[in-house]
């Protein structure tokens, strides 16, 4: 039998994240030609989720349907829960989803069956999303920078609803410097991605935990951590600064001296040239440091998170881990 491993983040899912699991062992008893397991990645949150996490650990099915809970010593963000919870699964196929149940984990089979058609990686596509305008927004812009900064095919729509072989996993969590990015991870991994269609549900309560500050982070993160393209545009964006200026110093020279030798030279102008120059160095060099910051975190072995202990799994005794 094959196994499927689910990887589902929490944070602020104490009420939610019951009704997934239980959604997932209703469909996975459809799916009998399947074994199965779910880990639960508590990301530091501060209210009881935790508390369910452990609870449902504690009530899950013998044999089939293991349940494992991973939980950090601090907030660490979606894409460090969800490495950390790839590192705990066994599963021939692995899903990632949401824990406020917009995700809908009764569709797997969708997504599963794409992967046995042959696909490496498989995500969900939303035809009517339920998000607010924000995160809509927020995805809209990150679907562009993946598809300029990462090479992602204009038709491929990105969620977090997924799933990939065990191969793409073995590959995912080799990556063990500071900031991951897991959409960069899978598209450096394969390009045998599709889509399939599913329900995008409201949310069962709260609102999404990614505010303009964590977006933001996430695209600079996106398109830092996985090209150089960046630097390329800010090589390019400087080299035509520069060809400006040199055509605008030719220009005035021969107005000066050929067309109108009485016209005064500008301040005005002088000092908006200054301004504009210097901006887009600082803006370059900015951009620079921040490359050179990144590889002076990494050599300073900043982890990717930190598990404070697991629950229900192999390891349970295992506390504190730094990886």
């Amino acid at each position: 039998m094959k196994k499927i491993s689910f990887v589902i983040p929490c944070y602020r899912s104490e009420n939610t994240i019951g009704h997934v699991i239980a959604e997932i062992d209703g469909k996975m008893q459809e799916m009998k030609e399947y074994e199965y397991e779910v880990v639960m990645v508590n990301d530091c949150s501060p209210d009881h989720t935790l508390e369910s996490i452990r609870k449902l650990c504690a009530e899950r099915p013998a044999g089939n349907g293991a349940r494992k809970g991973v939980s950090f010593a601090k907030n660490f963000g979606q894409h460090s829960a969800l490495m950390a919870g790839l590192r705990e699964t066994t599963g021939d196929y692995v899903v990632c989803l949401d824990d406020d149940g917009q995700t809908p984990a009764n569709e797997v089979d969708k997504l599963i069956g794409k992967l046995e058609e042959g696909f490496d990686a498989v995500y969900a596509k939303y035809e009517h999303k339920k998000h607010s305008a924000f995160r809509n927004l927020g995805s809209k812009v990150n679907e562009l920078m993946t598809r300029v900064m990462l090479g992602k095919p204009k038709e491929l729509f990105i969620s977090s609803y997924f799933a990939v072989r065990r191969f793409v996993v073995q590959d995912m969590i080799r990556y063990e410097n500071s900031y991951p990015y897991v959409i960069g991870l899978v598209l450096r991994s394969t390009k045998s991605i599709t889509n399939v269609v599913v329900t995008h549900r409201d949310r069962e309560e709260g609102s999404s935990g990614y505010t303009l500050k964590k977006l933001l982070g996430l695209w600079f993160n996106g398109f830092t951590a996985f090209s150089v393209k960046p630097l390329r545009i800010a090589t390019a964006i400087g080299s035509i600064c520069a060809a400006i200026g040199f055509l605008y110093g030719i220009y005035t020279v021969i107005k000066k001296l050929f067309i109108n030798p009485d016209v005064p030279m500008g301040f005005s102008s002088t000092m908006a040239a200054i301004v504009f120059f210097g901006g887009m160095i600082m803006l370059m060099l900015g951009l620079i440091g921040e490359y050179i910051g990144r590889i002076y975190i990494s050599l300073n072995n900043s982890p990717q998170y930190v598990i404070r202990e697991k629950i229900g799994s192999p390891e349970e005794d295992v506390k504190d881990e730094v990886r």
